[in-house]
């Protein structure tokens, strides 16, 4: 049957209203993800789900059973409330807004960028957690329902090195030998095909697939393309994530907690294929770059190319395996040095610059030349300013952070009225490589209400966007 995204989302709605015995009084969509799947948060304030529309039927089995069957083991997934095959809609647990690359980008921009000793840990629990899930889900996963092989075998080996030939090699305008290159793709799946692979395969088992509740423990979502295969490919995919950025220390520790898991006659077959696993996967996830980046003009995804050659190069100088592959050798050598690759995405990266001023002196000054931006008039909100005591504060300060606690009833929607229309904004001019955008929100003395607003959102919009630059000026205190 086939039906408009229109339609799938209003069953996805009527689904929630059956399950839940209300309508949902909230439909707010999610950032997109790299799959085109379609993520709603849906509910109430006291009962609220993730609703989900996903247009591929065997994908959608493959989840929903997945994920009985893994919290049968005791394995922290989310409960699936409510499905609806014929539309491909589903409901699924809300596991909280913080997902491990959220955690990892707040915890480096509070601590000077360092890797933190609550993210070690962080990631020793999500290790620990991994193999649970590795040995666990063979025993409890249908694989007869693994879209869209149930083996990580030579097959999807294949699918995946052509993938990165032909997006990522292709379109980067790297030179390589075909034939070469063919006949060490087969040498190289000959030694990846000697691992154990009969443990179950997370396959996309990395930061933005963690989820992180309140009290620190992960929780794991995104499975779908699970499969049977070799458990050095999903650690190799957590520990060598692009985006992460894990420092190598951290790294060589993490690998040797998670091998101290391991019964001792394990441990040297599992790392005499580790970094084979490692190479491959980058090589998937550059593939993955190249076509979402190069051919989807996704911009974002060419960003996380000089990261992903940061890996690469790593493992090519120090953990390479030794196996006769000279063409892929060669090609992946090139690209890991290649300058051109790692000055990709630093072009036409968004600047947001927020401003706190007074309406007695003017609106700022749009450096850019780009007339302004957006301009949010704060005077109407509850002041501060009129109480003696906070004469010497500024929206900076606790004791005017407190005040406008106290007044949340009326602070609340401005604010979230402001990042609805920001948000706009950001998203579009990420997508299409503007530069620069202006937003600045002004009070009568520029002290107060006008500087709590500018911090609130340069907060939010770091947090949100990590890969955008934000500059926050208070036009008055300096």
């Amino acid at each position: 049957m086939s039906m408009t995204a229109e339609e799938r989302i209003a069953r996805l709605q009527s689904l929630y209203t059956t399950w839940a015995g209300s309508e949902p009084s909230r439909f707010e969509k999610l950032p997109p993800s790299g799959s085109n799947r379609a993520y709603f948060r849906i509910g109430n304030d006291e009962r609220l789900a993730i609703g989900v529309v996903g247009e591929n039927d065997r994908e959608n089995k493959a989840f929903i059973e997945f994920s009985k069957g893994l919290r049968k083991a005791g394995v922290k997934v989310p409960e699936i409330y409510a499905t609806d095959e014929e539309a491909g809609v589903y409901i699924q647990q809300d596991l909280g807004p913080t997902s491990l690359f959220d955690l990892i980008n707040k915890e480096r921009k509070e601590n000077g960028g360092q890797f933190t000793l609550r993210l070690k840990e962080t990631y020793k629990k999500v290790l620990a957690s991994l193999a649970d899930i590795q040995s666990k889900g063979r025993q409890n996963v249908d694989f007869t329902l693994c879209y869209p092989r149930s083996d990580f075998d030579a097959q999807s080996m294949m699918w995946d090195l052509q993938y990165f030939k032909y997006y990522f090699l292709r379109l980067a305008g790297i030179p390589f030998d075909e034939a070469a290159l063919e006949a060490d793709f087969a040498t190289f799946i000959g030694y990846l095909t000697q691992a154990n692979c009969k443990y179950f395969m997370y396959r996309d088992f990395q930061s933005r697939n963690i989820m992180i509740a309140d009290n620190g423990e992960p929780w794991f979502i995104d499975y779908q393309g699970g499969r049977r295969g070799a458990r050095q490919y999903d650690v190799a995919s957590l520990l060598y994530d692009a985006k992460a950025d894990i420092p190598n220390i951290v790294r060589n520790e993490l690998l040797a907690f998670y091998t101290s898991r391991l019964r001792n006659n394990e441990v040297a077959a599992f790392l005499r294929h580790f970094y084979g696993y490692c190479l491959i996967r980058i090589m998937q996830a550059m593939g993955a770059y190249g076509y979402r980046g190069y051919f989807e003009r996704k911009e974002h995804f060419l960003k996380s190319i000089p990261f992903a050659l940061d890996n690469l190069r790593d493992i090519m100088e120090k953990h390479r395996p030794d196996i006769n592959t000279p063409e892929l050798r060669r090609v992946l050598e090139d690209i890991s040095n290649s300058q051109q690759l790692r000055s990709l995405g630093t072009q036409n990266k968004l600047k947001v610059r927020i401003f706190s001023f007074s309406y007695k002196h003017g609106i700022p000054t749009d450096v850019s030349g780009n007339g302004g931006g957006h301009v949010f008039d704060c005077r109407a909100l509850p002041n501060p300013g009129r109480e003696a005591r906070y004469k010497n504060s500024t929206g900076r300060d606790a004791d005017v952070i407190e005040f406008f606690a106290a007044h949340e009833a009326e602070m609340r929607p401005f604010i979230e009225a402001a990042k609805a229309i920001v948000e706009i904004s950001v998203r579009r001019y990420v997508s299409r490589g503007f530069t620069s955008l202006m937003v600045s929100f002004g009070c009568t003395g520029g002290q107060h209400r006008s500087v709590f607003c500018a911090e609130t959102i340069a907060k939010w919009i770091g947090e949100t966007w990590p890969e955008v630059e934000v500059e926050l000026k208070h036009v008055e205190q300096q």
